[in-house]
Order: structure tokens, then C-alpha cells, then sequence
């Protein structure tokens, strides 16, 4: 099957059950080494014997020097070299089982042979390994991964799985494909595949021709040795190859972990920048105070405030959380990478979206407040501006004619009588006009109130009351003037009709009061209680109860009147109408007094309907107090529980995850019990209840008890993710977790889940760390990044595993550039291209500076200061 230098045929050898190993195969072998130093053998068996060429070969492929040859040619002088040939194999740690110097210096050539076949396997072989394999397994690793793209190629073992020739020519094709066209190959022809590979790899790879294309062809199984040290020969020739495509694989995994950071770090800038542009724009909008003139459009703005907290504002809130997970999620990889911590743009951190959100919250509720009390302003001035106005056209029914009446000089040509009757009526007037005083008081005090409420008419207003003022001074003046004029004259009135008097009098109050009634009855109320309808129930069925009295006096006051039209009947008096004393008569007073009575069960109605209004408020206070009492006190749990979650170590961190995502789903399966209750608030709201003595939680506290307890629960759960990421990449046992989650909660007095500076620095004097002050600060710009005086868990696990944990360092990364450009101080674009993915070597080209050293040429490039500013040690 292997064919020599001289083109002999030698039979192979076989011992302790190993493979056969053929003699011809040791010949190339040895003469590709021996060469280096300018021999060659012709005759295994003899040209060892002396020892002479067989330390010569141990010294070609160790690269170390062997003990000084005893240059004799007698026996014991090649039995002396000899021995030290094989002293220094044994050296290696290789075990020569039945190999003695007696049997090779006899030019035994089955052990020669053997002990060849030895130094193969320990210098040639052994030291072969990829990630973690070692010699033939190693070797064949290496061989599936080079030729695993290729068609028909296969590589299972050192023997048939190289019988077509195709293995040899794609690990040819794999390093060097200029040499090898492996589209035309074809694998029926495995006879021009092996000489094609042999010839190939003799000529520019200078690996000697160790097989034979016939032997391996015709044989049913190729020897497993031979062919384990021909393809041992390939793996040595594209060794340099094989650190280039190492280094590669070292620096993209960097730029892709740096490529990754940095779009998480472009897409926190974006999402915090979205976020505080529509905190901005919407704080104003909560700022703004300018108050509405109508009820209407101020149920408007409520409304519009409504649908900003229940369509607008969660989807900020989910932004938010999401915003610090990410942020959390960011800082992690780049400790976990060994890279600096992430500082978001000046007015990005979380801590100035915290504040921004405080500020939003903090004018969301002032508006909310506002708003309430806008519309109870409006509804009190709605209120008394209906009040003002029935008082009002009261006042100015009562005072239609009273100046001309009052302007009269009838008493100028009256009789006698006529005269003490016109004295009498203006008595009657007067005593009129002083119970109409505190309606025009009250009339001015409304519209006094109107105006300190910023009522919006209050110009119309003002108007009319100043009129009704003026008029009213107009009144006193023209009453004070005919009662003097009605006094100069009364010294010549002797006679007055005392009934009609009496009946002046006794009706003039009771009109007064029929008056009050009516207005009373129609006048409209407010109330926001039970108890309030009670008390107007009560004051209500009070004034029923005066009816029977009321009613008497009208009697009485009829029968003054019935009196008068009976003397006049008798006495046949001449009364020239009507009485001289009051405008008021009996049918007046019959008609104001039906329409009393007829008041007084409309009055009954409408505080019926009011009493039932009132009961459904308090039903709706009650049932949104019942389930606010419920949900406050579950949200309070439910914060309280996911600390101690969070605190205790029960199961490894899987566990825990499961257990908080369990929990996070039941907490999302209480939302439709949350919205339940908006619903119930929005009732109260369109109801306008503004208290509830039923319960301490407000609808605000609920809605922001929940966003936190949604909050927590996202946070808790990627805090653990992000222990996860952390055990997984530093290889933290779940024991040590756990005995650094018992550390840490033992020096967390305050139950937190943080500790402050002073209690990290007890925790690391109790572990055995002596500390001075430089120390300790440079460990907590470490755990601290944000410079916040806290040491959350996740960076007490960072700072206690980041010793044992194997990263790349800007040292590597330099390292393997400078393999990839070929031992220079530079790299060149093109070798970036040829080693790195397309988009990595545009990457490095981009942010790369140019080489300005004293080897420079035109398009180096500087790989150094990048390596080094991607561990965040310079500027890139």
C-alpha cells in the first residue's frame, strides 16, 4: 500500500493488537524531519542502529538538545546513544513497552519500527487537540469541522472514510483553494482524487508521498496508523492557518458583542428620548388652568383626561418599565463582557426619567384635583346664578310701578278720608318695602358671590343687580318724600277705616309670607348626602306642619275683608274701589294661597327624587368602597410577598424564575378586578360624588399601587435574568448563589435588597478583604457605576465572581489582530476582509485610525488603540 523512497515493497508489523503499521510509511516521515538538518535514511533497520541519526531526529522535531552522542563505533558506544534516545522519549512521558537499545542497535525491525511509530504518535500526534480533544480524537474533530462543507466528504475514522480521495483534497482546498479545482473532482474516481491530493500536497505543501493511491484503492479497510500520520501532517502544514481562523473567530465574537451593545445602547437613547419628549408635551397640557365657561366643557376635559389615563398614559408606563429593564439588561452584558458601564446621554439616565415621571405624575394629579373643583365651582355658580335671577324677577315684578305709584300727588285733591286712606297705604308700603329689604341684601350678596367665583356673565349680572340697587335707593327716596308729603297732610285727615287697616296689615305679612313660601318651595337645592336630603325632608315636613295655622289667618284675614263688604252693604259706604290701605285682596291672596298648596307636592316630588338619587350614590360609594378594601389591601401583599421572594432562596434560579412568572400571570389575571373598579370610579365620577366615608383608598392609589406592583414584579423578574446571564457566563454554581444570597441578605439590615456603602464594607471585612480607603472606592465605582452610595445583588455577584471568570481582555484582542496581520505592528483592509464577516471588517475599517508608525504603508491601519477602545480604555 506505502511505497519508499527506492520504490520497494516492505511487509508492515503488527504487536500487542495494534494496527499494522507499514515499514514504508517511516521512511518519508523520518526524511521530511531529517532533511532539516541535511540527512536523510536509506535503511531503517541499520541506519539507526548507531543512535547517531535517531537523536539527530528527536532534536528536528522537539526543537530541544539532546544529551552529547558518543561518536565510538563500537557496540556500547551505540548502545550509549541509543539509551539516550530513548531516555529522553521516556522523558516525554511516553512508556516503551519490550523496547530496549540492544534490540534496535541488533537492527530489530519490529521494535524500530514500533518505537517509530511511537515518536510519531507522541510528537506528531498527541499534541493535536481541539477544544479539549486530545490526539486521534482531536485530530479527527479537526478534520469533520474543515471538511464538513463539502459535498460527498464524510469523515467518520483514519480509514474507509478516505478511500475516495475527496477528505485529502477538501483539507487541501479547505486552506489553499487556488491549488485544488474540487468542483471537478468526482467521487466514482477515487484513484485520480488521491494522486491529485498526493501530488498537490508533496509539491506546495512539502508533505512527502507516505501512501500509495493503488494500496488504498484496492484495500477493503487502509491502514488506520498510516493514514492518522499522513493527515497529522496536514494539520501540522496549516497549523498557522488554523490560529488565524482562531483569532478571527476571537475578534468577531468581540465586535459582535460590541455591534450588540451598541444598538441596545442607540435603542435606550431612542426609547428614553421618546419618552421625555411626550413627558414634555404632556405636562404643560396638565399645567394648564384655564378654566371653561359651561359645565359642559368642563365634563369635556374630564372626559379627555379619562381617556389619557386609560389609553394613554399605560402604554407610557409599559415603556417605562420596559426602558429600565433594558437598561439593567444593558449594563449586565457589559460587565459580563468586561466592558465600561453604560452612561446614556446628559438628562437620559433612569434617574432623570424618574424625575420627569414624578413631575408628570405630580401634575396629573393637581389637574385631577383642579378639574374636580372646577366643576363643582361651575355647578355651585350655576347654582346661583338660577337663584339670582328667580330673585331677581321677584324683586322686579314687585317693584313694576311702585316709582310711578309713589309719584303720584292724588293726595293733593283727595277728601279727608281719601287722605288718611293714602297715609295709611303708604304706612302699609313702607312696612312692604322694609320686608323687601332682605331680598334686595340677598340679591346683592349672590351677586357679590358670583363675581369672587369668576363667574363668566358676571358683567350681565353686575348690571342688573346695580339697577335693582339704584331702583331700590330710587324707592326710598320717592317713600321717604310721600310720607312726608302724606304727614304734612294727615293733620287734616279724622276719619279711617280701621277693617281696611287691620286687613293692610294682617295681609301684607301674610302675603310676605305666602311670598317666601312660594319662593322657597320653587327654589332649587344642592346635596351631596343623605343626610343633607334628610335635613330638607325634615325642615320640609316642618313647614307643612304650619299649614293649618296658615290657613287660619287666611280665614281670618277673609273675614276682615268678608266684614268690610258687609258694613259697606249696610251702611251703603261709597269705596270708590278698592281698599284705600294695600293693593293686596282677598283674591290674591286666595290665588297665591292655591298655589301654595299646589307647590307643596311638587316640593314632596322633587325631594323624593332627590332622597332616591342619593341612595344610588351611596349604593355606588358602597360598592367601590367594598371592592377598593379588597384590592388595596391584595396589591399591599402582593409588594410584601415579592420582596420576600426576592430576598429568600428557595430552588436555583430557574425556580425562581418560573415561580415569579407564575406569579406575574396571576397578577395580570387581577386586571379585569382593576378595570372592574374603574368602571365603578367612573360612575362615582359622572355621578359628581366627591367623597367616601366608606373607604381610605382613592382610585389614584389603586392605579398607582398596581402600575408599581406591575413594575416590581418585571423588575424582580429581571433582576433573576439577569443572575441567570451572570451564573451562566462566570460558571457560579447554584451553591455559591446561594451562599452569596445568604451573605448579602445577612448584611441587608433594612430588608431592601440593597445595602448601602457602609454595610458592603462590613460585608468585605468579613470575607477577608483588609480594605483602605483607595481600595474600597475603586471596588465601589465597580459595583456602583451610577455612583448612587447602593450595592444592589446583581453587582455584589458581578464583584464576587469577576476574579474567577475567564474574559476577553484588550491584551487578547491585540493578540489575535496581530496574528491576523501576520506578526506586523498594522493591518492591512484587505487581510480584515479575507479573515473577518464582510459587515465586522467594515466595522473595524470604519472606526479604525490610521498606522503612523515608522514600518507604516499606504492603508495601514491602527489595530492597537482599537483593541484597547473597545475595553473602553481610550477614545476609538
Amino acid at each position: 500500500m506505502l511505497q519508499c523512497a527506492a520504490g520497494s515493497k516492505l511487509v508492515g508489523i503488527t504487536g500487542n493488537g495494534s494496527h499494522k503499521v507499514v515499514e514504508v510509511l517511516k521512511y518519508p516521515w523520518c526524511n521530511s524531519h531529517l532533511r532539516k538538518a541535511g540527512t536523510q535514511i536509506e535503511n531503517i533497520e541499520e541506519d539507526f542502529r548507531d543512535g547517531l541519526k535517531l537523536m539527530l531526529l528527536l532534536e528536528v522535531i522537539s526543537g530541544e538538545r539532546l544529551a552529547k552522542p558518543e561518536r565510538g563505533k563500537m557496540r556500547v558506544h551505540k548502545i550509549s546513544n541509543v539509551n539516550k534516545a530513548l531516555d529522553f522519549i521516556a522523558g516525554k512521558g511516553v512508556k516503551l513497552v519490550s523496547i530496549g537499545a540492544e534490540e534496535i542497535v541488533d537492527g530489530n525491525a519490529k521494535m524500530t519500527l514500533g518505537m517509530i511509530w511511537t515518536i510519531i504518535l507522541r510528537f506528531a500526534i498527541q499534541d493535536i487537540s481541539v477544544e479539549e480533544t486530545s490526539a486521534k480524537e482531536g485530530l479527527l474533530l479537526w478534520c469533520q469541522r474543515k471538511t464538513a462543507p463539502y459535498k460527498n466528504v464524510n469523515i467518520q475514522n483514519f480509514h474507509i472514510s478516505w478511500k475516495d480521495g475527496l477528505g485529502f483534497c477538501a483539507l487541501i482546498h479547505r486552506h489553499r483553494p487556488e491549488l485544488i479545482d474540487y468542483g471537478k473532482l468526482r467521487k466514482d474516481d477515487p484513484m485520480t482524487n488521491l494522486n491529485t491530493a498526493f501530488d498537490v500536497a508533496e509539491k506546495y505543501l512539502d508533505i512527502p508521498k507516505m501512501l500509495d493511491a493503488e494500496d488504498i484503492v484496492g484495500t477493503a479497510r487502509p491502514d488506520e496508523k498510516a493514514i492518522m500520520t499522513y493527515v497529522s501532517s496536514f494539520y501540522h502544514a496549516f497549523s498557522g492557518a488554523q490560529k488565524a481562523e482562531t483569532a478571527a473567530n476571537r475578534i468577531c465574537k468581540v465586535l459582535a458583542v460590541n455591534q450588540e451593545n451598541e444598538q441596545l445602547m442607540e435603542d435606550y437613547e431612542k426609547l428614553a428620548s421618546d419618552l421625555l419628549e411626550w413627558i414634555r408635551r404632556t405636562i404643560p397640557w396638565l399645567e394648564n388652568r384655564m378654566p371653561e365657561n359651561t359645565m359642559q366643557a368642563m365634563q369635556q376635559k374630564l372626559e379627555d383626561f379619562r381617556d389619557y389615563r386609560r389609553l394613554h398614559k399605560p402604554p407610557k408606563v409599559q415603556e417605562k418599565c420596559q426602558l429600565e429593564i433594558n437598561f439593567n439588561t444593558l449594563q449586565t452584558k457589559l460587565r459580563l463582557s468586561n466592558r465600561p458601564a453604560f452612561m446614556p446621554s446628559e438628562g437620559k439616565m433612569v434617574s432623570d426619567i424618574n424625575n420627569g415621571w414624578g413631575n408628570l405624575e405630580g401634575a396629573e394629579k393637581g389637574y385631577e384635583e383642579w378639574l374636580l373643583n372646577e366643576i363643582r365651582r361651575l355647578e355651585r355658580l350655576d347654582h346661583l346664578a338660577e337663584k339670582f335671577r328667580q330673585k331677581a324677577a321677584i324683586h322686579e315684578a314687585w317693584t313694576e310701578g311702585k316709582e310711578k305709584m309713589l309719584q303720584k300727588h292724588d293726595f293733593e285733591t283727595a277728601s279727608l278720608s281719601e287722605i288718611k286712606a293714602l297715609l295709611k297705604k303708604h304706612e302699609a308700603f313702607e312696612s312692604d318695602l322694609a320686608a323687601h329689604q332682605d331680598r334686595v341684601e340677598q340679591i346683592a350678596a349672590i351677586a357679590q358671590e358670583l363675581n369672587e367665583l369668576d363667574y363668566y356673565d358676571s358683567p350681565s349680572v353686575n348690571a342688573r343687580c346695580q339697577r335693582i340697587c339704584d331702583q331700590w335707593d330710587a324707592l326710598g327716596a320717592l317713600t321717604q318724600k310721600r310720607s312726608e308729603a302724606l304727614q304734612r297732610t294727615e293733620k287734616l285727615l279724622e276719619t279711617i277705616d280701621q277693617l281696611y287697616l287691620e286687613f293692610a296689615k294682617r295681609a301684607a305679612p301674610f302675603n310676605n309670607w305666602m311670598e317666601g313660601a312660594m319662593e322657597d318651595l320653587q327654589d332649587t337645592f344642592i346635596v351631596h348626602t343623605i343626610e343633607e336630603i334628610q335635613g330638607l325632608s325634615t325642615a320640609h315636613e316642618q313647614f307643612k306642619a304650619t299649614l293649618p295655622d296658615a290657613d287660619k289667618e287666611r280665614q281670618a284675614i277673609l273675614g276682615i275683608h268678608n266684614e268690610i263688604a258687609k258694613i259697606v252693604q249696610t251702611y251703603h259706604v261709597n269705596m270708590a274701589g278698592t281698599n284705600p290701605y294695600t293693593t293686596i285682596n282677598p283674591q290674591e291672596v286666595n290665588a297665591k294661597w292655591d298655589k301654595v298648596r299646589q307647590l307643596v307636592p311638587q316640593r314632596d316630588q322633587a325631594l323624593i327624587e332627590e332622597h332616591a338619587r342619593q341612595q344610588n350614590n351611596e349604593r355606588l360609594r358602597r360598592q367601590f368602597a367594598n371592592q377598593a378594601n379588597v384590592i388595596g389591601p391584595w396589591i399591599q401583599t402582593k409588594m410584601e410577598e415579592i420582596g420576600r421572594i426576592s430576598m429568600e432562596m428557595h430552588g436555583t434560579l430557574e425556580d425562581q424564575l418560573t415561580h415569579l412568572r407564575q406569579y406575574e400571570k396571576s397578577i395580570v389575571n387581577y386586571k379585569p378586578k382593576i378595570d372592574q373598579l374603574e368602571g365603578d370610579h367612573q360612575l362615582i365620577q359622572e355621578a359628581l360624588i366627591f367623597d367616601n366615608k366608606h373607604t381610605n383608598y382613592t382610585m389614584e392609589h389603586i392605579r398607582v399601587g398596581w402600575e408599581q406592583l406591575l413594575t416590581t414584579i418585571a423588575r424582580t423578574i429581571n433582576e433573576i435574568e439577569n443572575q441567570v446571564l451572570t451564573r451562566d457566563a462566570k460558571g457560579i454554581t447554584q451553591e455559591q448563589l446561594n451562599e452569596y444570597r445568604a451573605s448579602f441578605n445577612h448584611f441587608d439590615r433594612k430588608r431592601s435588597g440593597i445595602m448601602d456603602a457602609e454595610d458592603f464594607k462590613t460585608c468585605l471585612i468579613s470575607v477577608g478583604y483588609n480594605l483602605g480607603e483607595n481600595e474600597f472606592s475603586r471596588i465601589m465605582s465597580i459595583v456602583d457605576p451610577n455612583r448612587m452610595g447602593i450595592v444592589t445583588f446583581q453587582g455584589f455577584i458581578d464583584f464576587m465572581s469577576r476574579e474567577t471568570t475567564d474574559t476577553d481582555t484588550a491584551d487578547q484582542v491585540t493578540a489575535s489582530f496581530k496574528v491576523l496581520a501576520g506578526d506586523k505592528n498594522y493591518i492591512l483592509a484587505d487581510e480584515l476582509l479575507r479573515e473577518l464577516p464582510p459587515d465586522q471588517a467594515e466595522y473595524c475599517m470604519a472606526r479604525m485610525a490610521p498606522y503612523t508608525g515608522p514600518d507604516a504603508v499606504p492603508g495601514a491601519l491602527d489595530y492597537m488603540s482599537f483593541s484597547t477602545a473597545l475595553y473602553g480604555e481610550s477614545d476609538l
